[in-house]
C-alpha cells in the first residue's frame, strides 16, 4: 500500500461535544439544558468529568501530536436562563481549557451549538420561537468577549439538520418532539441563529467564522456498487426531494442565500411560510470561513409510491429509505469512504469558493480491554480508507482545510448512553481512566508523518496468539472452537492469551487445519420453482465476487436428504471458510445444520428463525403494500389474494402485508391459497371468481399464479384490467410478455446476488454483520 502523504499545513486534530464529556451538570452554576431532561439524569453526569480532568486531556492530544481540538461551549454553563444573567464561573472553565490548549500548541476551534439548549428556552418554546435565534446571537457575544482573543476558529453551528428534525421531528433525540411543522420552524430559526451569530463575531473582530452540516451523498441502490451509474428517471424526483431535504435545506441558505426552489412548496404545505420572513436569507447567506463537513456515512433512496414519510424527513411519501450492502459499523451504519470523495468532488464543484474542513468522521465499534491495550484493528481500518478517500479528493481539487476525527474519547452518544464507543481514548467510565486505544497510537504516526504510512495494521492472529500462550496454531484452533480434548492448563493458557491480544476470532480460527483453506461453499437447494434467474444470478456474480476477493467457489448441489448430509460433513471437516446457502422453497433442515457447525454461513432468504443466521432479503412486505395501495388508488375495492404456500417466510410477509393495506382501508380480505405454479393460480383464480364475492382486483403472491389468474380471467370471460385488475409479485421474464403485459413487484436479483457475496467478505473479515434487506419496486404495466 502506497504512502499517501498530506498537504504542507494540513491540519490534524480531533472533536468533542459538552454535553458528551464534560459531566458537573450541576455544578459551577450550570443551568439544565434539553438533554437534561431527555436523558432523565441517566448519563450526563459524570460523562468523562472533562470538567474537573482536562488538564489530563490536553496532555493526552499533546502526547499524541494534535494540532487542533474542536470542543463546544455548553450554552447552559454560560447563561443557565439561556439569556440575561451570565455564570462568570461557567465562562472561568473555558477560559483555562483555551489556555492549556495554547500552552500545549494545540489551536482551539470553539463550536457554540452542540444540542444543549438550556431548558428554560425550551420551555418558552425552543427554537420554535423567533426570540432563541437573538438569544444565540447575545451568547455568541459573550463568549467571544471572554475567549475571543485566543480562539482563531468559530463554528456557530453543529449538524442543525440533527437538532431540528431528529429533535423535533421524529422526536429521538432532545427535545423528543414529532412535529414535522415545528422541525422546519425550527431549522429556519437555526439557520437564523447562525447569520446573527456570525454578525455578532464578526462585530467583535472574529479571524475565522462558520458551521458545520452532517452532508450525506443521496444515492439509489444501483449507484451503491458503482457510483458511475446514472440515477434512474423513475428515482430521480426522490433523490433529489431527500438531498433538498437533508443536504440542500442548509447548504442552499447558508451558501446561496436562498432555499431549494423545489423545497419551498413541501415546506408550506407542512409549516407554512410564516417564520421565514423578509431579510432572514440575507442575514443568514452571509459569507463563512469555513465548511465543517460531517460525514459518517451515505443515504440510499428509490422511488416507492407506497412508502410513507419516514418521520426524520417529513414530506419524504412515496421514498423508499434502501438497505446500503456494505459493511457496517457496530451501530449500524454502512461503512462507504468513497461516499466521502463523492461528497467532496459535489461541494467543490457547487461552491468552489468554500473552504472545507473534514469536522467529525469516525466509527463505533466494540472495543476488548486487554491485558496490553486495545486493539482496535476495525476502527484503524475506516479511518485509514476515509483518509486515503479524502486524500484522493484533494488531488481533485478539493480545498479541505484539515481532518478532525470523532471522537477524542469514548462518550457519552446522546440517546445510546455510554454503549456506544466512537473515541480513540478508552474510558473507564467507573473510575474515569483513560486508555488510548491503538487507533490513538496509530493517529499520533499519521499525524508525525502528515500522512498514511505504506503499512496496514494488522489484526492479532493464530500466530500472535500461539506464540503468546506457548503452543501451535492448531491447538488455539482447538479451543476457540470448544474442542474437549485440550488439557485444563493448555486451555486456560489460550483464553488468557485471548484476552491479552484482545484476538476476536475469524473464519480461519474456527478452522482446525494449520492453513486457511480460502475456499467457500455455493450451496443450491434445486429445484426452486420460478427462481431460475435469480439462481443464475447468484452463481454468476457471488462466484465473482469471491472469487475477486481470493477464494476458491466449491458449487455443491442440495437436492437429496444424502446430499444435505455430505455438504455438512464437507462443511464441519472445515474443508471451507463460509457458505453461501440457497435454500429450497420449502421446508427447510440445512439452514440449521449448516449453522450449528460454527462457519460463517450466509442465507438468501429470511430463514424461518430470522437470527438464525446472517442473510439477505427482499422487502416483501414493502411490495406487497406497494401493490395492494397501487390497486386502491385505482378504485379497486374488492380486492382478492391468491395466495401461494403460507409455510414459505416471503409468503407469509406478502401476504400479512396485504391483509394490513387492507384494514388500513377498512376492507375485508378475500383469500384463495394456492401451490406454487401457474396451475394452481388459475385453479385458485376461479375460486375467488366463482365464489359470489366478485372482486375487481386481484394480487397475487407470484407471478406464476398472476399469470394463472390471467389465464382464468379469459377463459370465464373476464376482460383484464377492465373488468379484473391483476398483480403479481418477482417480475420474472414472463412477466413482461404476457397480453396484457403484468403489473408486479420488481425483486432485484443480482442486488441480492451481490449484497451476498459482500455478507460473506465481511463475516469472513470478522466483521460486525446484521441482516440486508433490499428494496422492492412496483413496475406498473397494462394489467392495472
Amino acid at each position: 500500500m502506497r504512502t499517501a502523504l498530506f498537504p504542507e499545513g494540513f491540519v490534524w486534530g480531533v472533536s468533542t461535544s459538552a454535553f458528551q464529556i464534560e459531566g458537573a451538570t450541576d455544578r459551577d452554576g450550570r443551568g439544565p439544558s434539553i438533554w437534561d431532561a431527555f436523558a432523565g439524569g441517566a448519563y450526563g453526569d459524570p460523562a468523562c468529568d472533562h470538567y474537573a480532568r482536562h488538564p489530563e486531556d490536553v496532555r493526552l492530544m499533546q502526547d499524541l501530536g494534535i494540532a487542533a481540538y474542536r470542543f463546544s461551549v455548553s450554552w447552559p454553563r454560560v447563561l443557565p436562563e439561556g439569556h440575561g444573567r451570565v455564570n462568570d464561573r461557567g465562562l472561568d472553565f473555558y477560559d483555562k481549557l483555551v489556555d492549556e490548549l495554547l500552552e500545549a500548541g494545540i489551536a482551539p476551534y470553539a463550536t457554540l451549538y452542540h444540542w444543549d439548549l438550556p431548558r428554560a428556552l425550551q420551555d418558552g418554546g425552543g427554537w420554535t420561537s423567533r426570540e432563541v435565534a437573538r438569544h444565540f446571537a447575545d451568547y455568541a457575544g459573550v463568549v467571544y468577549d471572554r475567549i475571543g482573543d485566543r480562539v482563531d476558529t468559530w463554528f456557530t453551528f453543529n449538524e442543525p439538520w440533527v437538532a431540528a428534525f431528529l429533535g423535533h421531528a421524529s422526536g429521538v433525540h432532545a427535545p423528543g418532539l414529532r412535529s414535522a411543522a415545528d422541525a422546519f420552524v425550527s431549522a429556519h430559526h437555526m439557520l437564523l441563529a447562525h447569520g446573527l451569530g456570525l454578525e455578532a463575531l464578526r462585530a467583535r473582530g472574529a479571524a475565522k467564522a462558520g458551521v458545520v452540516l452532517n452532508l450525506s451523498p443521496v444515492l439509489t441502490p444501483a449507484q451503491l456498487g458503482d457510483m458511475t451509474t446514472g440515477i434512474p428517471e423513475e428515482d430521480a424526483e426522490a433523490v433529489a426531494r431527500i438531498d433538498a431535504l437533508h443536504n440542500r435545506q442548509f447548504l442552499e441558505p447558508l451558501l446561496r442565500g436562498r432555499y431549494p426552489a423545489e423545497l419551498l412548496p413541501l415546506i408550506e404545505k407542512i409549516a407554512g411560510l410564516g417564520h421565514i420572513r423578509d431579510g432572514d436569507l440575507d442575514v443568514i447567506g452571509r459569507p463563512i470561513d469555513l465548511l465543517g463537513v460531517n460525514y459518517y456515512t451515505p443515504i440510499a433512496v428509490q422511488a416507492q409510491p407506497s412508502a410513507p414519510a419516514d418521520p426524520a424527513f417529513p414530506g419524504s411519501e412515496g421514498v423508499l429509505f434502501c438497505s446500503v450492502p456494505s459493511a457496517v459499523t457496530a451501530m449500524g451504519w454502512p461503512i462507504m469512504p468513497s461516499g466521502l470523495s463523492l461528497l467532496l468532488r459535489r461541494l467543490s464543484e457547487e461552491y468552489p469558493e468554500t473552504e472545507l474542513m473534514i469536522t467529525e468522521n469516525g466509527a463505533d465499534f466494540e472495543d476488548v480491554v486487554t491485558g496490553d491495550g486495545i486493539h482496535d484493528v476495525d476502527r484503524i481500518s475506516f479511518v485509514e480508507e476515509h483518509l486515503r478517500a479524502l486524500r484522493t479528493s484533494i488531488d481533485e481539487g478539493a480545498r479541505v482545510r484539515g481532518y478532525l476525527l470523532w471522537s477524542l474519547l469514548d462518550c457519552v452518544e446522546w440517546a445510546d448512553g455510554y454503549r456506544r464507543k466512537f473515541g480513540i481514548v478508552h474510558v473507564d467510565f467507573t473510575t474515569q481512566r483513560r486508555l488510548p486505544k491503538d487507533s490513538a497510537l496509530w493517529y499520533r504516526d499519521v499525524i508525525k508523518r502528515n500522512g498514511l504510512g505504506a503499512e496496514r495494521p494488522k489484526r492479532p492472529t493464530l500466530e500472535t496468539v500461539a506464540a503468546r500462550a506457548g503452543v501451535s496454531r492448531a491447538t488455539v484452533s482447538r479451543v476457540v472452537n470448544g474442542e474437549a480434548r485440550v488439557s485444563p492448563d493448555v486451555r486456560a493458557a489460550v483464553l488468557r492469551a485471548v484476552q491479552e491480544l484482545g484476538y476476536v476470532p475469524n473464519a480461519a480460527a474456527r478452522s482446525l487445519v494449520t492453513q486457511r483453506t480460502d475456499s467457500v461453499a455455493l450451496v443450491l437447494s434445486v429445484p426452486r420453482h420460478g427462481g431460475e434467474a435469480l439462481t443464475s444470478a447468484v452463481v454468476q456474480y457471488v462466484t465473482s465476487v469471491l472469487e475477486g476477493a481470493g477464494k476458491q467457489i466449491t458449487l455443491m448441489l442440495a437436492d437429496t436428504a444424502e446430499s444435505h448430509r455430505r455438504i455438512v460433513r464437507h462443511v464441519e471437516a472445515r474443508q471451507v471458510d463460509g457458505v453461501v446457502l440457497v435454500p429450497p422453497d420449502g421446508p427447510d433442515t440445512l439452514t440449521e445444520r449448516l449453522a450449528r457447525t460454527g462457519v460463517p454461513v450466509v442465507l438468501l432468504g429470511k430463514p424461518a428463525i430470522a437470527s438464525l443466521v446472517p442473510h439477505v432479503d427482499v422487502d416483501n412486505a414493502g411490495g406487497a403494500r406497494a401493490a395492494t395501495r397501487h390497486l386502491l388508488d385505482r378504485g379497486r375495492r374488492r380486492i382478492g389474494v391468491i395466495c401461494g404456500p403460507t409455510d414459505l417466510v416471503a409468503v407469509q410477509d406478502r401476504l400479512a402485508a396485504h391483509l394490513a393495506t387492507l384494514h388500513e382501508d377498512g376492507l375485508r380480505p378475500m383469500i384463495a391459497l394456492a401451490g406454487l405454479d401457474g396451475a394452481s393460480g388459475a385453479a385458485a383464480a376461479r375460486e375467488l371468481l366463482s365464489g359470489g364475492q366478485d372482486p375487481d382486483a386481484v394480487f397475487a403472491t407470484s407471478d406464476e399464479l398472476a399469470i394463472g389468474a390471467m389465464e382464468a380471467a379469459r377463459e370465464m370471460g373476464l376482460r383484464v384490467p377492465d373488468d379484473l385488475a391483476i398483480v403479481g409479485f418477482g417480475d420474472i421474464h414472463a412477466a413482461s410478455c404476457t397480453t396484457p403485459a403484468l403489473t408486479t413487484v420488481r425483486v432485484p436479483a443480482a442486488d441480492q446476488a451481490l449484497a451476498l457475496a459482500r455478507l460473506l467478505l465481511s463475516r469472513l473479515d470478522g466483521r460486525h454483520t446484521s441482516p440486508v434487506v433490499l428494496p422492492t419496486r412496483l413496475v406498473v404495466r397494462a394489467t392495472t
